[in-house]
């Protein structure tokens, strides 16, 4: 039962300390750093290096840019992105440090593990705030970074003092990642195009009868030009007509040429191409 007990309280710290990674690194490693420092977190052999003051420091430096980075609309996505290269590594190694002495075959697969798990979370998170940004008033991403902020603090007490509820919270999350990730990537596509057909990236999709000219990749530009270039040459030849019609019912009006003249020209200008 003790070993039940101390391998669940080994997966659920590993992928607790992976899963926050993916949210707020440097929270995740303060909490984890002053925790051992002062005793009330026993750390396993491979993270107790969290606690020394240097790194503690350091996450701390980091923690106080992110608080105000991940507040400010716009900034916040580009930090995350830049973080995607730091935060998924750092999941990865948290994760193979967690699980104590144990054979390397068994940490490099709770490194594979922990990278995945960062990786899932930092996405959401990545995904979500992407979209609150299309808010204009800030106050949303004060409440997120606020409330991610307190969910990885919950997260990592959870892990560390009731393991197995974490990791049934965990497997919930998971189901509603894998159900919520697709819906949120259609929504940052649309929302991608939008933005690219706002500044002329891309162009808008035309559409056309079903019961024209097949659809294939080697005609489809052809006939978007085409129809274009037709809509525009129709409307200029509809302008020149009519002006110079004005033109010569003035003539005519003025007596400078008679009704015959007069018919004989406008007849040659309608049936004019």
């Amino acid at each position: 039962m003790e070993h039940y007990q101390t391998l669940i309280s080994t997966i659920a710290l590993t992928m607790g300390v992976s899963w926050a990674s993916g949210i707020n690194l440097y929270a995740a490693l303060l909490v984890l750093g002053i925790g051992g420092s002062t005793g009330n977190i026993e750390l396993p052999a491979g993270l107790e290096v969290l606690s020394d003051p240097m790194v503690i420091l350091a996450a701390g430096l980091m923690y106080g840019v992110e608080f105000f980075a991940d507040k400010i609309p716009g900034v916040d996505s580009g930090w995350d992105s830049l973080h995607t290269f730091v935060r998924i590594p750092a999941g990865a190694l948290l994760a193979a440090s967690s699980v104590g002495e144990v054979t390397p075959a068994f940490e490099i697969a709770a490194g594979i593990l922990g990278g995945s798990m960062a990786a899932t979370s930092h996405a959401t998170k990545m995904g979500s705030r992407l979209l609150i940004n299309t808010s204009p008033e800030p106050v949303s991403n004060w409440t997120a970074s606020i409330g991610e902020d307190v969910l990885v603090l919950g997260g990592l007490w959870t892990a560390l003092y009731n393991p197995t509820l974490f990791l049934v919270l965990l497997v919930v999350f998971i189901l509603l990642v894998i159900w919520l990730l697709p819906k949120l990537l259609r929504v940052l596509g649309t929302l991608i195009r939008k933005i690219g057909n706002f500044f002329g990236i891309s162009k808008p999709v035309m559409t056309q009868n079903t019961h024209d000219t097949p659809n294939t990749p080697d005609n489809t530009e052809g006939v978007i030009a085409s129809h274009i270039e037709h809509s525009s040459s129709t409307a200029n030849e509809f302008d020149n007509k009519f002006d110079q019609l004005a033109k010569l019912k003035t003539l005519f009006d003025t007596g400078a040429i008679n009704e015959i003249e007069f018919e004989q020209e406008k007849q040659r200008l309608l049936a004019s191409h």
